[in-house]
């Protein structure tokens, strides 16, 4: 016996997400339906490793190591036909959306390019009207909620039955073009903005690192030491040690008294204060250490190595994890002088001691403790980190200027948030309803 075909109500009643359950308050002429009912999300694949037959051909091959930003526009790999054709791997083509729904479940990127795509994407197709764009802005919106919905414990994954159970709220096609074409001219305006402000540190830094230069090298001429300076390596002057991370799975160790410095805590001269903290078990039970007061910690291995060196003088006693090494030569002065050399020879040593990892940099350790610098007399060093601290803490007060990132991101996301809810001032609520975008749709379930 036939299945009695749904009426137009009926299907409307099915994909309509009811009031009491939409997430907020929309335009009239919007609609909130359940991803189901308007999109669907097509696989990849990998084609055979050990077939090179099906590698370095002409057809771009997109994993998430590619997903970086709003629009795709390269690929790592690249495979051959016979790698398309022999493999469970799928076309997306130009200006369709990408959605990562493993290893980095929520991030999506617009293609500018045809490409073929693994298993840890999607690509995320329209059955009605919605422009790509308009797509990318309600993925980006939903990224940490589909994050908190993602399972997996070694690696997170999103499952496609539960993204298609997420509402989506749809504004009429003209009104998702103006959205798309405001959001873009704003968020253009903010990635402007970040890229003086990178500009602009970068000069700071430089012309940070040449003032603490020119004052240590004051006193030394034709590279000749005056009476009473040495050259002295590392090893010989500091005792130093690194530290570890205790279990992140027991909790007993963590949310203590101690602080617990890592690579995101080296953003500063001095530390006092850290975003960690561990208990007393937690540091017997584990193969960190206590650094001492007036000790200086620096980061040995961190993709941020690949433009700074941080380091910086520890103003409490603190711990330090597996990627920090703590110098101590006893003596704060000099501590800190050795701080000072490090941040006015940066590049320099970065460019000797420096490599690549297949992950992140880190520093050639057990060479670098064998660097010799000049260690003028105490009351030279006293003088000369004085004129230092003056110096830059002048510099520091206009830098301070720089330092507007988080406020330029909570911009953007603000910008987001409007865009879903009708508040970028684009709407015209005399515009056909976005549900006769719908009902094209469903009128073919009808026939």
């Amino acid at each position: 016996m036939r299945k009695k075909q749904k009426t137009m109500e009926e299907l409307l009643e099915e994909a309509l997400v009811p009031e009491e359950e939409q997430p907020y308050e929309v335009p009239g002429n919007w609609i909130w339906v359940y991803s189901k009912f308007l999109l669907d999300f097509i696989g990849g694949g990998t084609p055979p490793k050990g077939y090179n037959k099906y590698w370095d051909g002409d057809i771009p091959w997109a994993t998430v190591k590619d997903i970086k930003g709003r629009y795709l526009v390269t690929t790592r790999d690249k495979i051959t036909v016979a790698g398309l054709e022999n493999s469970s791997t799928t076309m997306a083509y130009e200006n369709e959306l990408l959605l990562i729904t493993r290893m980095s479940p929520g991030k999506s990127t617009i293609t500018k390019i045809s490409t073929a795509i693994n298993q840890d994407l999607k690509i995320v197709r329209p059955k009605i009207q919605i422009q790509p764009y308009f797509l990318w802005l309600f993925f980006t919106v939903n990224r940490t909620l589909i994050e908190s919905m993602s399972t997996g414990t070694t690696v997170k994954g999103i499952q496609v039955e539960k993204l298609k159970k997420i509402p989506f709220p749809v504004p009429p096609l003209k009104e998702q073009i103006r959205i798309a074409a405001k959001v873009e001219r704003l968020l253009s305006k903010i990635d402007e903005a970040k890229r003086l402000i990178e500009e602009a540190k970068e000069t700071f830094e430089l012309r940070r690192a040449a003032i603490i230069k020119i004052i240590l090298d004051e006193g030394i001429n034709n590279n000749s030491i005056p009476m009473g300076w040495r050259k002295i390596k590392i090893k010989d002057l500091f005792t130093i040690f690194g530290g570890g991370t205790p279990s992140k799975s027991n909790k007993g160790y963590w949310n203590g008294k101690i602080p617990w410095i890592s690579a995101k805590d080296m953003k500063s001269t001095y530390i006092s204060e850290t975003q960690d903290h561990i208990t007393e078990l937690g540091l017997k039970n584990s193969s960190t250490k206590l650094a001492n007061k007036g000790s200086i910690a620096m980061v040995v291995r961190s993709g941020i190595l690949q433009r700074t060196l941080p380091v910086a003088f520890l103003q409490k006693e603190c711990s330090v994890n597996q990627d920090i090494k703590v110098f101590d030569s006893g003596n704060e002065l000099v501590n800190k002088y050795f701080m000072w050399y490090v941040k006015g020879n940066e590049k320099n040593l970065l460019n000797n001691y420096s490599k690549s990892g297949t992950t992140v940099n880190s520093i050639e350790f057990e060479k670098f403790r064998f660097h010799e610098f000049i260690l003028p007399p105490l009351e030279i060093v006293k003088r000369k980190v004085e004129k230092i601290e003056n110096t830059i803490g002048k510099e520091e007060s206009i830098n301070q200027f720089l330092h507007i990132d988080d406020s330029l991101e909570l911009l953007k996301q603000s910008i987001l948030s409007k865009a879903f809810r009708g508040e970028l001032g684009t709407n015209d609520p005399d515009e056909e309803s976005a549900i006769e975008l719908l009902k094209e749709v469903l009128q073919e379930q009808t026939n």
